[in-house]
């Protein structure tokens, strides 16, 4: 039985805006140096129009002393959200009678 979240989960850019640049008064230019990266690759994470990659979330964990897991996970919620509201291929997919016991 599927069970999904009716709301989407917050993007990681959402998070990294309200929680770390607003409250340490940080520019997006000014974040973009410190992490070695553009202005706008940045612009276009914290809009949620780009996902966290394996590189920024080191960049993140590095530049706010939080873990990369962290930055990851929410964006693997997200990912994860946003790929079961779709009709995608992954639901013509059948359970395999007898693998629920064999995962344990």
């Amino acid at each position: 039985m599927e069970r999904t979240a009716t709301r989407r989960p917050t993007h990681p850019g959402e998070i990294l805006k309200a929680h770390y640049l607003d409250p340490l008064s940080l520019s997006v230019t000014a974040l973009a140096n410190r992490l070695g990266i553009s202005r706008k690759t940045l612009s276009t994470i914290i809009n949620g129009r780009a996902a966290i990659t394996v590189d920024m979330a080191l960049r993140l964990s590095r530049a706010f002393s939080t873990t990369p897991d962290l930055w990851l996970n929410m964006q693997r919620n997200v990912d994860l959200w946003e790929a079961q509201q779709g009709e995608g291929q992954w639901r013509q997919v059948r359970p395999i009678e007898g693998a629920q016991e064999t995962a344990h």
